[in-house]
């Protein structure tokens, strides 16, 4: 009788519950109703992933509460529901992604990374016949005015940036110093990209005269951009760095500026690097500040100090407000693809070489 017992529990615990693939079954059926909802009026991935996400939580829902009963149901149901808003979320990006990729890629070659605009007057260049065949151009000097303003906004803006979180965080004892810092870095963190801009030019044109554009005069409007997003993630990593770290330096006879610059910094450059890329990516694409700070032309130039120079945003900007040529077959949203596809591929390299900086420089854990 107790053998008989024994051998019936596990058939008891388990009753009453989905087995562990109706998730997966009911998920493949919303699948499947979502795409032919969304067939009915016209197939789009946003529709297709509300049909889905909706059909999903409803379903794996009602068939929890016919099976397990109301209280597992609605414990289930959130959990559902946060499935379904993640996919939900999901949509805008994978929309963008979707769409840049299916128009970009085609644009992407040699010739357009490799050759500017210049000598551009039509659809084709000055030289097609010489060169044996049209040649539409490409964005090259974009490319290189990018690199060149986004690396100096880059080392204007990460020095301030970190030494104002320093000061905030080991030093500032919430005097009316520290205060007034933190009330300007969230002000700043707030302002428009285009008055940023206007600030850089107008502060240039006081110095050197009015229409001053160059390289330079744009890494300064978007280091304004930077410098609060800098100190901000700079400031909320160095404050997670334990205190016991920094006693222990300190009873060792290690002086504090030694004791930041050997134990708190190095501790906290995994998070540092990932602000730094978060500000990077929040400027590289910006046009507004650019068009009045940068200008555009469609030749290279290496010289930020002297001179327009062309980025990828305002070359966007410029293929698409005044294209080369009227006719149908224009290249130019072609090439303004292909420079948006080619900016997201920046980004993302700029979150790998932070997570790879991240990975270098953080502290050992092992023996």
């Amino acid at each position: 009788m107790q053998t008989q017992t024994l051998s019936r529990r596990p058939a008891t615990l388990t009753k009453n519950q989905l087995p562990p693939y109706a998730v997966w079954v009911a998920l493949g059926a919303a699948v499947i109703l979502g795409a032919a909802l969304s067939a009915l009026i016209g197939f789009g991935i946003a529709s297709f992933t509300i049909f889905t996400a909706v059909i999903f939580v409803l379903g794996a829902t009602v068939m929890t509460w016919i099976v397990e009963g109301r209280r597992r149901a609605v414990d289930r149901f959130a959990t559902y529901l946060i499935c379904g808003s993640f996919l939900l979320a999901l949509v805008p990006l994978v929309s963008v992604i979707f769409t840049v990729l299916s128009k970009g890629l085609a644009g992407l070659s040699p010739d357009f990374l490799f050759t500017s605009m210049g000598g551009m007057t039509g659809a084709v260049d000055n030289n097609s016949a010489e060169t044996g065949g049209p040649v539409l151009g490409g964005a090259y000097h974009g490319i290189v005015g990018t690199l060149l303003i986004t690396l100096w906004a880059t080392i204007i803006s990460v020095p301030i940036g970190l030494l104002t979180a320093v000061y905030l965080v080991e030093y500032s004892n919430g005097g009316p110093l520290s205060r007034a810092i933190t009330f300007f870095v969230d002000v700043m963190t707030g302002i428009p990209s285009i008055v940023a801009g206007l600030f850089a030019a107008a502060f240039f044109a006081l110095v050197f005269g009015p229409g001053v554009r160059t390289g330079f005069v744009a890494a300064v409007a978007l280091s304004v951009l930077m410098i609060p997003v800098v100190v901000r993630s700079t400031e909320e990593m160095l404050k997670i760095v334990p205190n016991e770290l920094r006693e222990a330096s300190y009873a060792l006879g290690v002086r504090k500026w030694r004791t930041i610059l050997k134990v708190v910094v190095p501790t906290a450059i995994s998070g540092i690097a990932s602000g730094v890329t978060l500000a990077i990516a929040r400027v590289i694409g910006e046009t507004a500040p650019l068009l009045v700070t940068a200008g555009f032309v469609n030749t290279i130039n290496m010289n930020v100090f002297a001179g327009w120079m062309s980025t990828l945003p305002t070359y966007i900007y410029r293929q698409l407000m005044s294209p080369t040529s009227p006719t149908n077959t224009d290249p130019s949203t072609q090439r303004a693809w292909a420079a948006a596809l080619l900016l997201i591929i920046m980004v993302m390299l700029l979150n790998l070489g932070a997570r790879l900086i991240a990975r270098m420089f953080a502290p050992k854990t092992g023996r």
